[in-house]
């Protein structure tokens, strides 16, 4: 059969447009890693800062979440606690007012799993796939390309998904329902919070008893102590801002655990001794 002039041409290739809203510490790395890859990527902020930062490295800027709305098939939603997501997500310049059907929104946020079912229960009648996808890694994480991803919500989803968190790292999750990775986060946070708890302790007590720490470090490394934390206690630098926001997630597990008739008296603790044990 003969070749038509149209099937010698190379067939378009679908790049994916993309949104990203929040654009803090972290969030604003992981927007950078998508305009990297190649993805059509449009951002929000409310400060104008990182928005500048952003579209110096190609990513196109939106004047509210209704243009990330109208531009983008897959959404992700980077801020700070569930009134911010509740305002991005609702209202008449809300994602989800304003999203078409088929559209997946990638909710990054630690928050309460309650608010992670109340915006799907909005989004779904109207053709829109909600996603919890909590992470770990801070700005660093962001930075250097291996952040960790604890997934909820449909397969089908969280697979069209990855090739958007593979920019940003390669360990991704899918832990089960939507809300499954919210909680499996806020587990995560208990746990992270008392090994951090521990390792101020432990650190203190040697280095005050004469003990070299990087020395130390080692010692605890090579023993049943090993953690991440204390691998890394004397180059550890989260700082005020980080505090905040191991203090919110702890409220968020602590509530959970009660609700699950769990008693976390560490958790507890560690979130009172916030201030000593967060560099």
């Amino acid at each position: 059969m003969a070749l038509t002039v149209r099937s010698l041409l190379p067939q378009e290739v679908h790049v994916v447009k993309t949104g990203f809203i929040g654009l803090g510490m972290q969030g604003k790395y992981l927007a950078i890693n998508l305009v990297e890859a190649g993805f059509d990527l449009m951002v929000f902020d409310t400060r104008p800062e990182p928005l500048e930062e952003l579209a110096a490295v190609g990513a196109k800027i939106a004047k509210s979440c209704a243009d990330i709305a109208a531009h983008a098939e897959i959404i992700q939603v980077c801020v700070l606690d569930d009134a911010q997501v509740e305002a991005v997500m609702l209202g008449p310049d809300g994602l989800i007012e304003n999203a078409a059907a088929g559209t997946i929104i990638v909710l990054h946020s630690t928050i309460e799993p309650a608010t992670v079912d109340r915006m799907a229960n909005q989004a779904t009648p109207r053709g829109i796939e909600v996603l919890d996808a909590p992470v770990s890694g801070s700005e660093m994480g962001a930075k250097s390309k291996t952040m960790s991803y604890m997934i909820g919500g449909l397969a089908a989803a969280v697979d069209k998904c990855r090739p958007v968190f593979e920019t940003s790292g390669q360990k991704i999750q899918h832990v089960g329902y939507l809300g499954a990775g919210i909680r499996a986060k806020l587990a995560h946070q208990i746990i992270i919070s008392i090994n951090m708890m521990a390792a101020y302790e432990g650190m203190r007590v040697g280095v005050e008893a004469g003990v070299d720490a990087k020395i130390l470090e080692k010692v605890i490394n090579e023993g049943m102590a090993q953690s991440r934390m204390a691998d890394n206690w004397s180059d550890l630098a989260f700082g005020p801002h980080s505090r905040k926001v191991f203090y919110k997630d702890l409220q968020l597990g602590l509530k959970l655990a009660n609700e699950l008739g769990i008693s976390a008296p560490g958790a507890g603790l560690a979130q009172q001794m916030l201030d000593k044990i967060v560099p």
